[in-house]
């Protein structure tokens, strides 16, 4: 059996970023960059004024005031027409250009108008105060944004003043959702005797759309190998599918078996961890037009909390792999632990529990949970913490790693 190292190894040994597309901007939220992006330009292009007020030569300033002639008026989007000379200023607006000649702006409220002159007091009479230089935020020819970044609003709009309106990026996998299992009904469904309903559809779908992929709901799969088959051949169309029981070694765990029949090549098959042992993951080479060179394939146990944290662990890792991200493994936050706990399993284990900040630092509560099918027990949880299996017994103040949801 693997331990989680070595199934992330595996992991990302099999799965590669997906092609790069050029996209407009206001598609490119949450993208990840597939190039280096390169300044073209001075970013500012030009010497501005960071407030309103008057811009003046610094030396007519010795002693913080003077009384200067007003020669031009320059608002943000227009260009001084002439510089500022001995004597001078210029009533100037926040990111207007500055005037030749100026290398200092007087805020307005430090200002007395007086007819065609200006009464100037201030205590801030240095060269470059209240001024942005040209190029202080990036020099033409810098890289601005990394291949690999992933673009928020601040990254795009950066992007939108270095005029690059279109960004090449690595597209949003598609992932497909089945769920098995003659015991399951919808979600608006009555179960009857002996059934439950699919809980897991709807929470991986929810899972898939939080890590910036597109879901692609297929139903329920029964448990007979002709169902079975055909909807994992309607996932395969896809660039991931994820699947939800009959991975163990029951009578009508099939799954393995059809995927192996389907071509889907096993990766690795039960990892050294609770809840999630019978994780199962492997690959399909593609022969289709897709620009994807596999089809990825996960088999998640059924119970609920055990597909939750295995697609935490694994399948959000093989999105933002495909998603061409830099750092893709889950990232472990360390938490201070708030209360004792007696642990009873044997082996690692990821706790469903709550994260908090405190002014010492994150957190973490292990909340109330009874098991891998206790999905309710989590909701009072935003996310987990891993007991190593070495320690029964840990104490408030010990420190876990943790990782949100």
């Amino acid at each position: 059996m693997l331990t989680i190292s070595e199934a992330f190894d595996r992991l990302l040994a099999t799965v590669a970023p997906l092609a790069a597309q050029t996209l407009p901007l206001s598609e490119s939220l949450g993208l990840t960059l597939a190039e280096d992006v390169v300044a073209s330009a001075d970013s500012p292009p030009f010497d501005k004024a960071l407030m309103d007020g008057f811009a003046v030569r610094s030396e007519d300033l010795v002693g913080g005031s003077a009384s200067l002639a007003v020669v031009d008026v320059v608002t943000a989007g227009r260009v001084p027409s002439r510089p500022v000379g001995p004597g001078e200023a210029v009533q100037i607006m926040t990111g207007a250009p500055l005037p030749e000649g100026a290398d200092l702006v007087v805020k307005v409220e430090e200002s007395v108008p007086d007819g065609t002159m200006v009464r100037l007091t201030t205590r801030s009479t240095t060269a470059g105060t209240n001024i942005l230089r040209r190029g202080t935020s990036v020099r033409t020819g810098a890289v601005v944004l990394q291949c690999g970044q992933k673009l928020n609003g601040a990254r795009i709009g950066a992007l939108a003043e270095l005029g690059r309106a279109r960004v090449l990026v690595h597209r949003r996998p598609t992932v497909a959702v089945l769920a098995t299992g003659d015991e399951l009904v919808p979600a608006d469904q009555q179960p009857g005797p002996g059934q439950i309903r699919n809980s897991n559809q709807s929470m991986l779908v929810a899972q898939v759309q939080a890590a910036g992929a597109i879901p692609v709901p297929l139903g329920i799969a029964r448990d007979n190998r002709d169902d079975l088959r055909s909807k994992i051949l309607e996932g395969l169309k896809y660039d991931a599918l994820v699947l939800s029981g009959g991975v163990s070694a029951g009578t009508l765990d099939l799954v393995p078996g059809e995927l192996t029949a389907a071509g889907v090549r096993e990766v690795f098959h039960k990892v050294e961890m609770k809840p999630g042992k019978p994780v199962w993951f492997g690959h399909r080479n593609r022969s289709d037009a897709s620009d994807a060179a596999a089809n990825h394939v996960f088999g998640l146990p059924g119970n609920p909390v055990s597909s939750m944290v295995c697609f935490e662990l694994f399948v959000r890792t093989a999105i933002r792999r495909l998603m061409g991200e830099a750092n893709v493994l889950p990232q472990s936050i360390p938490a201070k632990l708030e209360h004792d706990y007696s642990a009873r399993a044997d082996r690692p284990t990821y706790h469903p529990a709550r994260l908090t900040w405190s002014p010492d630092g994150p957190v973490v509560t292990l909340v109330p949970w009874h098991g891998s099918s206790d999905l309710c027990g989590t909701v009072a949880a935003n996310g987990m913490a891993f007991l190593s299996g070495e320690a029964r017994q840990y104490t408030a103040g010990m420190m876990l790693g943790t990782i949100c949801w």
